[in-house]
């Protein structure tokens, strides 16, 4: 799953943002200000920022040329205006795009697809044990027949797939799952939809090979998996 960094200060497009993006199975990191911005770049790594450049304590400008010195990721500035100098700012600061408020979301969604798939840092096909994801088109197979899954379902499958290497806590699952629902997801509603996701996709899910259970943590993507 890839990783947005959110800084917006406006409360409600940063809560409109970040719905929008983990329906689309992306993991955001929201701050509102240039001094938290500068403070979180400290100890984290992402896969692309969204940078509003008018903040109440300075502007994205700063916060891209900070992100410039230590990732190399894709930069997409959001504006309330048309402004030609800040657009033209942002772009030779080494910003990727810009995009004007108010926008579309599926526009947003596709630039931001676009911006990842340009750095190389977006996964766009997926297969471990019979099982074929295909994130461009959201189709999902299993042994050459097409699976139907729930948005939920499919956003939980999207986390194992972005998180390949990681265990995931039940926690973690329970924000996300919440998050994307927009309403309370408690531990067992969780373990129901790991138990009907291990139904649709596993050979058997008694035994289970693609998303294996980490006893008293979480869980985890089991091996022998490919993507590009």
């Amino acid at each position: 799953m890839n990783q947005i960094f959110l800084v917006e200060d406006d409360k409600t497009i940063a809560k409109n943002l970040v719905l929008l993006l983990r329906s689309e199975g992306f993991t955001v990191s929201h701050v509102p200000t240039r001094s938290e911005a500068l403070t979180a770049l400290a100890g984290n790594k992402f896969d692309l920022a969204l940078i509003d450049i008018s903040l109440p304590d300075g502007n994205g400008f700063a916060v891209c040329t900070e992100i410039k010195k230590t990732q190399d990721i894709p930069i997409i500035f959001l504006t309330a205006s048309g402004d030609e100098s800040s657009v033209v700012t942002g772009l030779s600061m080494g910003a990727d795009d810009y995009i004007t408020k108010p926008f579309r979301p599926r526009e947003l969604i596709a630039r931001i697809g676009a911006a990842l798939r340009k750095s190389g840092r977006s996964i766009s096909d997926f297969k471990i044990h019979g099982l074929h994801v295909d994130m461009a088109s959201g189709i999902v197979e299993k042994n050459g027949s097409e699976v139907f899954l729930s948005a939920l379902e499919y956003r939980l499958l999207l986390m194992f797939i972005s998180n390949s290497k990681s265990i995931i806590t039940r926690g973690r699952l329970l924000d996300e799952l919440w998050d994307a629902a927009g309403e309370f997801v408690n531990d067992n509603t969780l373990t129901v939809y790991i138990k009907r996701l291990r139904e649709k996709i596993e050979n058997d899910p008694a035994s289970p090979q693609i998303i294996l259970t980490v006893r008293g943590t979480g869980y985890r993507l089991g091996n022998e998996y490919a993507s590009e």
